[in-house]
């Protein structure tokens, strides 16, 4: 089924929304925005999922987006919001990069995406393709956000933000199964639950959140 231009448009919208969020999980440094953009990213895959599923007919998307939305633009940041309170986190998040340099890597892995993706994909579909170079390009800098942070907090919302890439690049492959997008959406589930575990195990035993910590516990600081 052909919709001229709309698919493309509509598509490219959702997905670049969500590039620009990563880029807005490097730049911040308040756990509340990060928390907030995290919610925001996980909107915008919601609604990708949605609209795949009207472009191409398959009614198993309908309910990836309705989970997407629902466990990454609410239940999730909600958790983490909680958790933040609940252990009395600091409001800033420690960072092992500027922002200067954590912006240039970040167009340069976006760039490494475009280089690697296009080629690899030239098959596909020009939607498909495009996707996919967006969906690696969130992947990396979801990467690069867990590098560039020191707290655990942000580390795992840079792996939150790593995973929403790889379901993007999922839904616009027509034809996946849904029992391989169910299966991915309840990882992220248990990923949440770990790093509560996690995170609350750190505290208890440190007094800290900071993994710089961790290099004295291990002997590493001389």
């Amino acid at each position: 089924m052909q919709f001229g231009q709309l698919p493309f448009d509509v598509a490219h919208g959702l997905a670049g929304g969500m590039l620009l969020v990563s880029f807005v999980l490097l730049y911040q440094r308040r756990v509340s925005a990060l928390i907030g953009a995290l919610a925001t990213q996980g909107a915008l895959l919601g609604m990708a999922a949605l609209w795949q599923g009207w472009v191409q007919g398959a009614t198993g998307l309908y309910l990836t987006g309705l989970i997407a939305i629902v466990a990454k633009a609410v239940l999730i940041p909600w958790a983490l919001s909680k958790l933040v309170d609940r252990l009395s986190l600091h409001r800033t998040v420690q960072t092992a990069l500027g922002i200067g340099p954590s912006m240039i890597a970040g167009v340069a892995l976006v760039a490494l995406a475009l280089v690697v993706a296009l080629p690899v994909s030239a098959g596909g579909s020009v939607l498909a393709r495009e996707d996919l170079a967006v969906a690696l390009s969130i992947v990396l800098l979801g990467m690069l956000v867990m590098i560039a942070r020191r707290n655990a907090i942000g580390q795992v919302i840079g792996l939150m933000s790593l995973e929403n890439g790889l379901i993007l690049a999922a839904v616009g492959v027509q034809g996946l199964p849904l029992v391989v997008e169910l299966s991915t959406a309840a990882l992220v589930l248990v990923i949440a639950l770990v790093a509560g575990v996690f995170l609350t195990g750190i505290r208890e035993r440190f007094d800290s959140l900071d993994i710089a910590f961790l290099e004295d516990h291990r002997g590493e600081r001389r």
